[in-house]
């Protein structure tokens, strides 16, 4: 799970960076590595971001878990 986690953020990581670059540049760093936008595999990676981005949402669980644990001590 552990793995699954690393994973989701820097999917997560990668998808930020990219919007950063659209904002400040007007780049697109996936369509510009694919061929474009609506090429299939800036579509995959855009669909992979959004699941990573969605199962980031299990990690709420974990920092508030973390944050009981730390009040304990």
């Amino acid at each position: 799970m552990k793995s699954l986690n690393v994973l989701a953020l820097t999917l997560l990581i990668i998808g930020g960076l990219n919007w950063l670059l659209v904002g400040l540049f007007q780049w697109d760093l996936v369509g510009g590595l694919t061929g474009g936008m609506d090429s299939t595999v800036a579509r995959i990676i855009f669909v992979i971001v959004g699941l990573a981005a969605i199962y980031s949402f299990v990690l709420y669980g974990k920092v508030a878990e973390d944050d009981r644990t730390e009040a304990r001590r």
